[in-house]
């Protein structure tokens, strides 16, 4: 057995967003750790945990990203092998398919990397640009929204310990999140392709997981906004959260398109979003908050919201509930 032998080489896209003439891609490379989604037991989940977060990154590397129309376009990794495209360009819709998804392909491109032959220097990726017959988009929590988490433990231990010691796929859903999501994506014709965008503060370690997590339980796609683990503890007072900058960054993308906001109640999600509502009034349609178990933080939550009666804002206690409010506000059939 070779001790020593180097792990493959990978490219992770991470799933964005973009328009017809703005292209906006990140993703990263590093070594292929080979982590099971659907690992078992206690030592396998814990080593899986290790590898997401003691990665070995591809620093200062060049990559190439290849369109359908045979567009090549080039970047560099950083110090964490992180790497960001952000470009004006042409007609990508009419490389979209009708969901308004466009495919693209990331390679090495010094061919004398070795390791990268394996996978054959291929890595695929999408590009989410919503489609033209879009009536709104939706912009989502993941922790206590759509996954039980325990966001609102002592200490957060809850948290940690799903984390660590469930793999994706044991991951439970709340219920009836995923018809929820479905409908909203669909619309009130039942035959729209509504974009559905997930924000979340976990880190890109944990997005294969939640990528994982979300085809798993059959939850629309959308691009999966997550925060380098670096920048976790680097937080300065008076700096918006990570999450409230992802959400503007969309509004801004798409200022002619509505947004329900979907969150819950348990963190800063309802802080977040009234502010947003607040800074942008002609584009946040709705606001639904997930009710926690947790009385103070219900109790504050429902202060927050007391006076405030410019768009349909929800404290859900059930999918049902919500599946309610929102043909009775016409957002679904």
């Amino acid at each position: 057995m070779n001790w020593f032998k180097k792990d493959p080489l990978q490219i992770v896209i991470f799933q964005s967003y973009g328009t017809d003439t703005h292209f906006y891609m990140r993703g990263r490379a590093l070594e292929d750790e080979t982590i099971n989604l659907e690992q078992k037991g206690l030592l396998g989940l814990f080593i899986n945990s290790w590898k997401r977060f003691e990665t070995d990154e591809i620093k200062h590397t060049e990559l190439k990203i290849s369109l359908p129309d045979k567009t090549v376009l080039k970047t560099i990794t950083d110090d964490h092998g992180y790497f960001k495209i952000d470009v004006q360009l042409k007609n990508l819709n009419a490389m979209a398919n009708d969901e308004g998804w466009l495919k693209i392909e990331a390679s090495y491109n010094d061919v004398n990397i070795k390791r990268s032959i394996q996978n054959e220097n291929r890595f695929p990726g999408e590009l989410l640009i919503p489609c033209p017959k879009a009536d709104f988009g939706v912009i989502s929590d993941i922790d206590d929204t759509i996954i039980h988490t325990g966001v609102v433990s002592t200490l957060k231990w809850k948290v940690l310990l799903n984390s660590i010691f469930k793999n994706a796929a044991s991951r439970i859903p709340l219920e009836g999140a995923a018809d929820f999501y479905h409908k909203l994506h669909r619309g009130a014709s039942g035959d729209n392709a509504n974009p559905i965008f997930y924000v979340s503060h976990s880190p890109w370690n944990l997005y294969r997981y939640l990528e994982f997590f979300l085809k798993q339980n059959t939850f629309p796609k959308g691009p999966i906004l997550l925060r380098s683990f670096k920048d976790i503890f680097k937080k300065k007072s008076g700096d918006q959260p990570q999450k409230h900058i992802e959400i503007v960054n969309i509004l801004k993308t798409y200022p002619h398109l509505k947004f329900i906001l979907i969150g819950d109640s348990g963190e800063h999600d309802a802080d977040i979003y009234i502010a947003i509502a607040k800074a942008f009034p002609s584009q946040v349609a709705a606001i639904y908050l997930r009710s926690v178990s947790h009385k103070k933080k219900m109790q504050r939550v429902k202060l927050l919201f007391q006076d405030y009666n410019q768009i349909p804002v929800l404290l859900v206690e059930s999918s049902d509930q919500a599946i309610k409010h929102a043909k009775h506000n016409g957002f679904i059939a």
